[in-house]
């Protein structure tokens, strides 16, 4: 492989796309020009399905749209369209408790709450990256209040309903990990002792509690303690999250100057989560498995969605930056090579989102309440970052 021109490749497609075909999809067929925020219940053709709104898509497409002016180009369609998003989630997407909705009408009126706090996670960060755009300081304190909202939700006994009952008592490996991210995203533009605090318990945890190496695993549900949970949900492994967690810990190890430990922990759980997801016979990171390789029960359990996809593009680029080891571009190029020649849709543009094991689309729908403008950009523009500080 010639490594130079690889990355000079693919650094080029990344770029190219966000500007040509993923930003302009969701610009005219996603943005709300009448309420603001962004609609992402689309067809394949960008065509609206549901006027519904995802509330963390406000959040998420806030921080795209900011995040791609930030690294990709100064264009001012985009950063008006992460204002527009930010505006929406402070005008009506916060109950008087300060817990955000989940799903409200197009002109902001609640439809739904949910035990997480996943939109409160993306609106800050959209808020962080808009404020490192503009250099408007407010936002980034906004965002650092959030953060501190967030860590007082789910540190108050009672306040976010748990998923079960006492009867067993559970930790999740998903709000673990995504807080790595949020609090490094807002620690770019303003330092709080908080979020490294909040980073360094997340990562702890995550070696403590979830990394199980008797099955050569991150599980997504263990005990409090710990403890291996013998049944259909504790025995899930979530390739695609187990990834996306392995480059949150790399960018905090390049953050602290290629910490050894984090670096070996990072590359531990991509390797097996590599091995748990990669579908040998049709390739492709596969939705679940189980750690006792007993049936999943999951009824999407074979399917191969989008994200987990974009994910392994990232880790296998951040691997290879951390390491210099070449097998890192050799998983890039197995992951790239067969993401690229299912998902993309050369006649509408943009990604299909859902396909059968075997790679067929299962539905051609552009976007829903929990696939829209985020995982694919955030992909091409992370990636465009690596490959031209690689090169």
């Amino acid at each position: 492989m010639n490594v130079t021109e690889y990355i000079r490749t693919w650094a080029a497609s990344y770029k190219n796309d966000i500007i040509a075909d993923i930003m302009p999809f969701w610009l005219k067929n996603g943005l709300d020009r009448k309420h603001g925020g962004v609609y992402t219940c689309v067809n394949r053709d960008g065509s609206l399905m549901d006027t519904t709104k995802s509330v963390w898509f406000q959040g998420r497409f806030g921080f795209i749209a900011a995040y791609a002016y930030n690294n990709i180009e100064k264009n001012q369609e985009w950063l008006s369209a992460s204002k527009s998003c930010i505006d929406f989630i402070e005008a009506h997407c916060a109950d008087t408790d300060g817990h955000m909705y989940f799903e409200v009408t197009e002109d902001g009126k609640p439809l739904r709450k949910r035990r997480y706090v996943f939109s409160e996670c993306f609106a800050a960060i959209a808020m962080a990256e808009y404020s490192l755009a503009t250099g408007d300081k407010n936002y980034a304190v906004n965002a650092l209040g959030l953060f501190k909202r967030i860590r007082r939700f789910l540190s108050t006994p009672g306040f976010l309903e748990p998923k079960y009952l006492p009867t067993v008592e559970m930790r999740g490996h998903s709000i673990t990990m995504i807080l790595i991210n949020t609090a490094a995203r807002i620690r770019a533009v303003i330092s709080d002792p908080e979020l490294d605090a909040q980073i360094e318990e997340s990562i702890s945890a995550i070696e403590k509690y979830f990394v199980h190496p008797e099955f050569k695993a991150l599980l997504e549900t263990v005990g409090p303690n710990g403890e291996f949970i013998d049944t259909c949900d504790g025995r899930i492994i979530n390739p695609g999250h187990c990834i996306e967690t392995s480059w949150f810990i790399l960018e905090e190890a390049k953050y602290r100057n290629w910490d050894e430990r984090l670096v070996k922990l990072a590359l531990r759980i991509l390797d097996w989560s590599w091995e748990w997801g990669w579908d040998k016979e049709y390739g492709g990171i596969i939705n679940f498995r189980d750690c006792r390789n007993m049936p999943s029960q999951d009824y999407s359990q074979d399917m191969k969605f989008w994200w987990p996809q974009t994910e392994t593009i990232i880790a296998a680029l951040y691997a290879y930056q951390a390491t210099g080891d070449e097998k890192f571009l050799e998983m890039h190029k197995q992951i790239s090579d067969w993401t690229y020649s299912h998902f993309p849709d050369k006649e509408y543009g943009e990604w299909y989102g859902y396909l059968h094991r075997d790679g067929s689309v299962a539905q051609p729908a552009k976007g829903n309440i929990f696939k829209g403008p985020f995982h694919v950009p955030r992909m091409m523009i992370r990636s465009y970052i690596l490959c031209t500080e690689l090169l």
